[in-house]
Parts: C-alpha cells; structure tokens; sequence
C-alpha cells in the first residue's frame, strides 16, 4: 500500500512543560491537529508514564487515523519528543495533510533543532483490468 511516513526527533523543546508531561492535554492537541488537517480519528490512547529520579514521566500519545496514524513520545528530561505521521493513500493522496499534522506540533513543541524524515512507503498498485 502506497503512503507518506513522516518522522520527526525533535530537540531542545522550547515549550511549556505540560506539553512534555500532560497526556491528556497533549492528546486533545494531538486530536485537534488531526482534524485541522482535515484526517479523520478512530481511537485514541494517552498515556503518561510514572516520575523517576531523572525528572517528570514523559508521555505517549496515540491518535488512530481512518488513514493510518499519528503517535509522539515525550522525554521531558531531555526536552526531547519524537514525532510519528502515517497516512495511506489508497483513497486519495494525503500527505499534505500529513505534513500539516507534523507541522502544527513542530510549532507546539518549539524545538531548537529538528531532524525529520520522510519516507515514501509501499508499490503503485496496478488498476484493475
């Protein structure tokens, strides 16, 4: 199947700290971020995992998509976040809504550096004869 994976690590965040360590509040924005791009969400998980000695849990936050899926992980300690957009496109060609999606979080995170990746996945699938 023929889509647009797109990866971000992120370094450096610049921004407030909730959005490192409040699963609930990054997954509503993870969500509202989906559906500006105009991608539709069928599930979702947040989840912030327990303090240790090096600082704040860090969270995960899973948007399901029609078209695939979207999914961030936060290190608080370091300010680092990585960054995660899958879409196929067997219906149509989303992967500008794709690119929308990362860079609205790449504005909400603030990173000082970023490294991103696009990947290009799957075979042209012949029309049926």
């Amino acid at each position: 199947m023929q889509g647009l994976h797109l990866t971000a690590d992120l370094h450096d965040c610049q921004c407030d700290t909730r959005w490192l360590t409040d699963a609930q509040a990054l997954g509503v924005r993870c969500v509202a971020a989906v559906q500006a791009a105009g991608l539709q969400s069928v599930g979702q998980l947040f989840h912030r995992f327990p303090d240790t000695d090096a600082g704040p849990g860090g969270v995960t936050a899973t948007v399901l998509l029609a078209e695939s899926h979207l999914c961030v992980h936060t290190w608080p300690e370091r300010r680092v976040v990585t960054l995660d957009v899958y879409v196929c496109n067997f219906g149509g060609d989303h992967s500008a809504k794709a690119q929308r999606v990362l860079d609205g979080l790449l504005a909400l995170f603030e990173p000082a550096a970023a490294d991103r990746q696009a990947l290009q996945r799957g075979r042209a699938i012949a029309a049926a004869s």
